[in-house]
């Protein structure tokens, strides 16, 4: 019963570790994620830059697969090149030690003061920022709770011939080692919590200190294996360059390190005879050598990881999502934006259906009329793809801007799928009926459908740019043409019956035809406004209510 109760303490020490880490790591993106990737963005010009960048961004998140995520979809968007890339996490590996370092420090008084500010934070702060920052004082709180609990629940046990037992199956073998805890990284997803656990175990004795720099070079080895896993196989092999140089390199260091671990434990005991401390500046000091080693050796190294994972060039189905990442999901703003990105693809889609629709309407090209119900297809598989992506974030990571913008993102994705409908199952409806029946517009009714197709186009070009830019005179502009589209339809319509009277009109027909296609065309153009112009004239608060006039 003893033994049961142990483990269970120990489990939930453990997870109460892990727990506290990933409160620092989702405050911390909350509160700067934009900014810090703005700061990776502007530092991936020269490789210097770029290591330091890695080195902070990864130090402030406190997860080097965060960066690398980051990184990564700048890598496949073709904005910067895999040397820079690759320089980053050089740094980023650096990063995630500085934690570490702090921690193996005896603070663990600040534990519950941490708690206190962090929830007093949270709770009483009406800034999102301030909550969050809350939030990361909260984690760190549990973090340092946690060790001591660790450190507490060791200390009985640490003579215990049983425990001694079974770590000594791992750790008289620096390869068992290693590999156990590689195998703990790649399952807990975080390297600091499993380097903080071997440094309480070595602090305590438990485990010996050469047992115990093999276990880190695996806990560094573990953390590399996961962004590499969860790439998928179904991708381009392009984007698995900087997962695997990274884990690569990892592996160089812990093959070229492993053979001298027990000289480097008795040298660390003579530098530094405090356990916690030698285990820290042990994993410090394995990521500068790495650092220091392979920096020069970047350019090359890039070449090869090109030749082994050469892009792969193919047909590409325009209906599967290209930037929806599924490991950026971790970052929510990273992930919002990938999003955002899917959706400026659909508007895309959408322009191509109108031109095609143009054509046939016009032209009578029948064969446009099933490229314009493929492309319909394409937009609502893109729709489906951009709402199930962002409905499977985590709701609790994200913040009231992130939420904001996610509205946007899916209100915009909504209406130009309905767009998209009424182009395919109306428009097309009308083209197939002229074409079967044999019917023609007259010359001034195809004027009328090509000046408002074009209108229609320009107003969706507009579209796009408020959505990407949230600029509030571009939405009043896009949000007049409502009006202006709405009289053009007038317009056209008093012309059409206005030749109607005159006889100058082929059939009754086609005439009911020119009148459906103008209403239809102000259906399009009616969701491209609601789809970008509503919802930023609505978060600044410029919409009316009601267009009636008020009685009386």
């Amino acid at each position: 019963m003893d033994a049961t109760l142990f483990l269970v303490d120990l489990a939930g020490s453990v997870a109460l570790l892990l727990w506290g880490v990933h409160m620092v790591q989702s405050g911390i993106q909350r509160a700067f994620g934009p900014a810090l990737r703005g700061v990776l963005a502007a530092a991936l010009s020269r490789r210097w830059r770029a290591v330091l960048a890695g080195i902070g961004v990864t130090a402030v998140l406190q997860s080097s697969t965060a960066t690398g995520l980051m990184v990564t979809g700048f890598t496949v968007a073709g904005l910067v090149d895999l040397v820079p890339a690759l320089a980053v996490m050089l740094g980023a590996n650096i990063g995630t030690t500085l934690i570490v370092q702090v921690l193996s420090f005896d603070v663990s008084w600040l534990s519950m003061l941490l708690v206190l500010v962090g929830v007093v934070m949270f709770r009483r702060a009406g800034a999102t920022r301030v909550r969050d920052l809350g939030r990361v004082a909260i984690g760190l709180g549990l973090m340092l709770l946690a060790l001591h609990q660790l450190l507490a629940l060791v200390t009985p046990y640490e003579d215990v011939p049983s425990l001694r037992l079974l770590l000594g199956v791992f750790v008289t073998s620096p390869v068992m080692g290693l590999l156990l805890a590689a195998v703990i990284t790649w399952a807990a997803h975080s390297s600091v919590a499993v380097v903080l656990l071997i440094m309480s175990l070595a602090a305590r004795g438990v485990v010996p200190l050469d047992a115990a720099f093999a276990m880190v070079l695996g806990a560094n080895l573990g953390t590399a294996v996961n962004p590499l896993l969860e790439g998928g196989a179904g991708e381009d092999p392009a984007t698995r360059r900087l997962p695997l140089g990274n884990l690569l390199t990892r592996i160089a260091g812990c093959i070229a390190v492993l053979p001298a671990i027990d000289w480097l434990g008795r040298q660390m005991v003579q530098i530094e005879p405090d356990a916690a401390r030698a285990v820290a500046d042990f994993h410090t000091g394995f990521n500068l050598a790495l650092a220091l080693v392979f920096f020069p050796l970047l350019p090359p190294y890039a070449r090869l990881l090109r030749r082994l994972l050469p892009a792969r060039v193919a047909d590409a189905d325009p209906g599967q999502p290209l930037y929806l990442d599924g490991k950026a999901r971790e970052s929510p703003s990273v992930a919002i934006a990938a999003a955002a990105r899917e959706a400026l693809r659909m508007s895309d889609m959408l322009e191509a259906m109108l031109s095609s629709a143009g054509e046939a309407l016009i032209g009578g090209d029948r064969k446009r009329v099933a490229e314009t119900r493929r492309l319909d297809d394409v937009v609502e598989r893109l729709n489906a793809a951009v709402r199930s992506y962002l409905t499977s974030l985590d709701a609790d990571a994200l913040s009231d801007d992130d939420h904001r913008r996610l509205g946007q993102i899916l209100a915009f994705t909504t209406h130009l799928a309905h767009a998209g409908d009424v182009v395919n199952k109306n428009l097309m409806t009308l083209a197939s009926r002229r074409l079967k029946h044999g019917l023609t517009f007259s010359d001034e009714g195809r004027v009328e459908i090509g000046r408002l197709l074009a209108r229609l186009a320009a107003n969706l070009r507009t579209a796009a740019a408020v959505f990407l830019t949230e600029d509030a005179r571009a939405a009043r502009l896009l949000a007049s043409e409502k009006a202006v589209f709405r009289d053009q339809e007038a317009q056209a319509t008093a012309a059409h019956f206005q030749r109607l009277r005159e006889g100058r009109i082929e059939s009754a027909e086609s005439g009911a035809l020119h009148l459906d296609v103008l209403r239809d065309l102000e259906r399009i153009n009616a969701h491209l406004v609601a789809a970008a112009a509503y919802p930023v004239l609505e978060g600044q608060g410029a919409l009316l209510p009601d267009r009636l006039r008020p009685s009386g």
